[in-house]
């Protein structure tokens, strides 16, 4: 009878060892430009890469898509867009952080100086920890630009340094987007690389009847692309995370 005992305590204690609990629920808050943002149905084909990133995750992970259209990060403070996520933060929370494609504009309303975006990325990283959320910097994706002889030009040389050195300065992870992006588009090439995008031939769509010649915005397959850049470099960042992101196929 001891021994008997003594085998289902054992088995006990082995249950219990092998068990691991399941992780906390956090929430993922993406905040940015057009580029990542939730596209009304009048804009469709049109899709932010915040769109597919929101179904790579287990059940434990809630993202929270606060991007917005045309927004700079000094925009995106102004507006109290910025504080509304500081108030909902908790422990564990993330904040992925992608501005520079409206900051970087002289001629638009949302153009913010450089010292000024310096500033505002501190901030979203000061205030994020101090909710003990982790954020994470991401560069501006690519825009689709190519030379004559087939090669892609970058188009946030300035702004994309600056969040680099933001990253290196406050020890903040970094996803390089902007990099990550320019090559996918190389690789996919002049022609290809449409698919990518918002071009669409007139009458093709009836949301856009004209037809559509937009290298900035994604098609659905472009949005998958990129976010599927930014779910591998969580992987590659060993961020918590992306223990939490499951096998779905980005292509």
């Amino acid at each position: 009878m001891r021994l008997f005992g003594r085998v289902w305590t054992l088995f006990g204690l082995l249950t219990l060892s092998a068990y691991t609990p399941p992780p906390g629920k956090i929430t993922v808050y993406l905040i940015g430009d057009s580029t990542m943002s939730i596209k009304q149905v009048k804009a469709y084909p049109e899709t932010g890469w915040g769109m597919p990133f929101a179904y790579f995750f287990d059940e434990s992970v809630t993202v929270d898509n606060r991007a917005q259209n045309g927004r700079s990060t000094r925009t995106f403070i102004e507006e109290n867009r910025w504080q509304p996520v500081v108030d909902s933060l908790h422990q564990g929370d993330y904040v992925l952080i992608q501005f520079g494609h409206n900051d970087e504009v002289k001629t638009k309303k949302s153009y913010t100086t450089e010292e000024e975006f310096r500033k505002n990325l501190i901030r979203f990283i000061t205030e994020s920890r101090a909710r003990k959320a982790i954020p994470v910097l991401i560069t501006p994706v690519a825009r689709r630009q190519f030379d004559a002889s087939g090669k892609i030009e970058g188009t946030h040389t300035v702004y994309s340094e600056l969040v680099r050195a933001v990253a290196t300065e406050s020890a903040t992870p970094l996803i390089d987007l902007d990099r990550q992006s320019q090559e996918l588009l190389q690789t996919f090439g002049v022609e290809k690389s449409r698919l990518l995008f918002l071009q669409l031939e007139p009458g093709e769509h009836p949301n856009y009847p004209e037809g559509k010649e937009d290298n900035t915005h994604f098609s659905e397959l472009g949005a998958r692309k990129m976010a599927g850049l930014v779910l591998a470099s969580m992987k590659s960042l060993k961020l918590e995370l992306a223990n939490r992101i499951v096998n779905r196929q980005t292509k």
